[in-house]
């Protein structure tokens, strides 16, 4: 599925990622978690191609194919999907209009049909009622008056409609209460298919206690320096990031 191989990046002339190699399979969740300042958002941005973001060495491979190479509309549409942990608000914009044009742009670049308004419609309704998005927030300009949890779940409304084969989540449990915590990881639970995977990003265990993880990847100052199963998430919580060259959580 997501193949990581040496991946240097750097912003500004500053290096942050020095090497990083990992390997999620289809199916999988992983999570990457680490101290502040470990590069865990800068991963997550230069798979997803955030712009200021330089690639010095490495490749990225999904389902096989260099993505680095391509702009991110184009990952997008390859099945790359990235839930920021400050999820952008967009005056004038309305969370309908945003939705569906995302919805189409896709479907372009993979030479599909555009939704019909009434199937568009149909398919946010059913996603809205499952993760609790009301529907006077869907009339609203993106994310803009939202609280924290408002604007995760809508991330992940975003997500549940664009089906994505590649999550990533950037701290999605950042500024969650438990109940919208619970919400927004039954949402993410219930995209878990054997053809899909996800990258879950978090400085805390208590987010995979609702999104249990395969795997469990700590992220120190730029490398991957040691992987486990879920287990070692609570040793985490439990130690710190002393051990990692980190302060503990």
């Amino acid at each position: 599925m997501l193949e990581i191989r040496n991946l240097h990046a750097e912003i500004g002339g500053k290096k942050i990622l020095n090497g990083v190699n990992l390997m999620v399979k289809s199916g999988e969740v992983a999570a990457i978690m680490g101290p502040n300042g470990s590069g865990k958002s800068t991963l997550s941005y230069v798979i997803a191609g955030r712009d200021g973001y330089e690639v010095t060495e490495g490749e990225a491979l999904l389902d096989g194919e260099n993505i680095l190479a391509l702009d991110p509309h184009e990952r997008a549409a390859k099945g790359l999907f990235l839930a920021f942990q400050y999820p952008l608000e967009i005056p004038g914009v309305t969370t309908m209009t945003f939705l569906k044009a995302a919805m189409n742009s896709q479907r372009k670049q993979r030479g599909e049909a555009e939704l019909t308004t009434p199937d568009f419609i149909k398919k946010v309704n059913v996603a809205a009622e499952r993760l609790g998005v009301k529907k006077d927030m869907l009339r609203r300009a993106l994310n803009v008056g939202f609280s924290g949890g408002e604007k995760k779940r809508l991330e992940v409304l975003q997500m549940a409609l664009l089906e994505p084969r590649f999550g990533i989540l950037d701290e999605t449990d950042s500024g969650l209460d438990i109940d919208a915590l619970r919400i927004v990881a039954e949402g993410v639970n219930s995209l878990r298919s054997p053809d899909r995977a996800f990258l879950v990003i978090t400085h805390y265990q208590r987010l995979l206690d609702y999104i249990v993880p395969d795997n469990v990847h700590v992220l120190s100052k730029g490398r991957i320096v040691k992987s486990g199963g879920k287990e070692l998430a609570l040793e985490l919580e439990k130690n710190g990031y002393r051990d990692y060259g980190g302060e503990a959580a």
